[in-house]
């Protein structure tokens, strides 16, 4: 009988009855989440209410209402920057999406070799910063590009500073994002539905269009919400090689920090959050409307044996890879070059950042001081959240707190996060004023804009545990900690290394999040960057973009060997 009334602290049996005591240990849970519930709205509601409430301010701090904020929206700048916005993103959506689909497919549904290698290569753009492919095609199509002339195709007026440029780039940013989840949605299939439509008569196209894209719609329609969001969102590229072109995210910049015009940045920042909104809300309804790919009767699909569709998929995979590849490629090179195209001797003099704006090497050891502490404190603050939510008996609406505004940071750019914590924190009323242009802000900014990602990876890894082991624990009068430590710990080691090397390698790459944030103490180095290329220290860029990119690379491989050697030895269960 005891058993059975502990157990039901967990849900169990029901909820826990009104009548029964609680225990230290569970009022020790209960504040916990209270605390980090306290948290998040401190670095995450917060900012953005500061958001909404400058909107409504004019210039002089006086509240203005939305009539103020109509006008700001009537200005033919801002339309045209939003116009921009839109097209542009439609337009890499477009073009970004059957690229994906078709390396996807090649991953998934062939027996294409060397399929590993070939995906590890084609998602390599997540460990650049944004600024990286901007600052590629310069050296490519620019006007001392190797390859100039090759833009003459597309006109005798096109050049990579405008439209072409900003496509170009954002494919290269987006692709990865796209490829993942879209990878994700063809690995799930079922033999059977192939194995009706061929003997149906239906031919390996008609096969594709009836059952294969039907199947993928979800992760295509969540693909496409992806790129849009971060094309219009994005601040790297077109910072880069945008010239005259407009966008919203960079106008929000410009306002901000070139013209201190802070409520007219704050109504930008509004527009900026509405894609991401409706992106998260269609994705949602997208989500209940979705039904499993799978039923417990499913054969696994095994691709058959087709050397021309082998071969074509080759082809379009070579030539993804060969476009990104020479992206991430020319940069890293460009940095060793002494004067790109004229003067191609090798040289380290790029290197020496103490000569250069934008920081020195100060920025990169303080982008590897914040990925480290964004790494170490990001993934211990996640995992609480997940853990007090998903698996003890704590206050419904605290838990409830915690998920919702876990879920928030997906639908919120990283440029607007960065404008609400200009708001909030460089108020002087702010009790953590002192804060501002520090280190420990900039921390604070990363993890919260990562951290539905993360979230989301270890409450799924959480929810993979059966409660009946927190149930058993508790009946025999064990602290819940003490179940954490020696059970769920142990449990989510993989993904707890997942998370850290996911929120490692965002915070080196990130520039969007930390734009408005750093001090004059504290440059990093994706700002670092964007400050070369401004003064015309192109190749320096380069040279800190390729420091990034090894600093991501380092990371992860050894992320992965620790992993590896940790699941040997505490992980072998999995095994069998």
């Amino acid at each position: 009988m005891q058993a059975r009334l502990n157990l039901s602290g967990f849900g169990l049996f029901g909820p826990r009855s009104a009548s029964l005591p609680k225990s230290r240990d569970e009022h020790l849970a209960a504040a916990l989440a209270w605390l980090l519930a306290a948290l998040l709205a401190c670095f995450l509601a917060w900012p953005l209410g500061s958001i909404l409430v400058k909107a409504l301010q004019d210039g002089s701090g006086a509240y203005a209402g939305w009539q103020h904020v109509g006008t700001l929206l009537s200005e033919p700048r801002l339309h045209s920057a939003l116009a921009n916005s839109l097209w542009l993103a439609a337009a890499s959506t477009g073009l970004v999406l059957p690229l994906a689909l078709g390396f996807a497919f090649a991953l998934t549904r062939s027996r294409l070799p060397g399929r590993p290698a070939w995906r590890l290569l084609a998602l390599s753009p997540l460990l650049a910063p944004s600024l990286m492919p901007g600052i590629s095609l310069v050296y490519l199509f620019g006007n001392q590009g190797l390859l100039k002339s090759w833009l003459g195709l597309l006109g005798a007026d096109a050049s990579i500073y405008g439209p072409i440029g900003i496509v170009m780039g954002e494919l290269f940013y987006t692709f990865p994002h796209a490829l993942l989840i879209l990878v994700t949605s063809l690995s799930l299939a079922d033999a059977r539905l192939y194995e009706a439509a061929q003997v149906l008569g239906a031919g390996s196209w008609r096969r594709f269009l009836t059952v294969t894209l039907p199947q993928a719609r979800y992760g295509l329609i969540s693909a496409g919400l992806v790129v849009f969001t971060l094309v219009v969102t994005d601040f790297g590229v077109p910072k880069v090689i945008g010239g005259q072109t407009q966008v919203l995210a960079l106008e929000a910049y410009k306002q901000v920090i070139g013209q201190q015009n802070f409520s007219k940045g704050a109504v930008i920042g509004l527009l900026l959050l509405v894609p991401a909104l409706l992106s998260v809300g269609v994705e949602r309804w997208l989500s209940r409307r979705q039904g499993s790919q799978l039923s417990g009767r499913a054969t696994p699909y095994v691709p058959p044996v087709n050397r021309l569709r082998d071969v074509l998929l080759a082809l379009l995979c070579t030539l993804v890879l060969v476009f990104l590849l020479a992206l991430l490629g020319t940069a890293v090179a460009a940095s060793f070059i002494k004067l790109w195209p004229y003067r191609m001797e090798f040289t380290l003099a790029h290197y020496q950042f103490e000569d250069m704006d934008g920081g020195g090497w100060d920025g990169f050891f303080n982008s590897l001081r914040l990925s480290l502490c964004t790494a170490g404190l990001g993934t211990v603050l996640v995992f609480a959240c997940a853990y007090l939510a998903e698996k003890l008996p704590v206050p419904r609406l605290a838990a409830l707190a915690i998920r919702t505004q876990a879920l928030l940071p997906m639908a919120v750019p990283g440029l607007v996060l960065g404008l609400g914590y200009v708001f909030c924190f460089n108020n002087p009323g702010h009790p953590l004023h002192g804060w501002y242009g520090g280190l420990a802000l900039m921390v604070a900014a990363t993890i919260v804009h990562f951290f539905t990602t993360a979230y989301l990876t270890l409450g799924t890894a959480l929810r993979q545990i059966a409660p009946e082991l927190e149930a058993v624990g508790r009946s025999l009068a064990r602290p819940w900690w003490v179940q954490l430590w020696r059970v769920s710990l142990p449990i989510c080691l993989p993904s707890l290394l997942d998370v850290a090397r996911y929120l490692f390698v965002s915070s080196m790459t990130t520039v969007s999040a930390v734009i408005f944030l750093y001090g004059a103490d504290t440059p990093l180095a994706s700002v670092s960057v964007l400050a070369m290329d401004d003064a015309g220290d192109t190749a320096a860029a380069a040279a800190m973009a390729s420091l990034i990119v090894a600093s991501s690379l380092a990371a992860n491989l050894l992320l992965s060997t620790l992993s590896a050697r940790l699941q040997a030895r505490s992980q072998a269960w999995r095994l069998r």
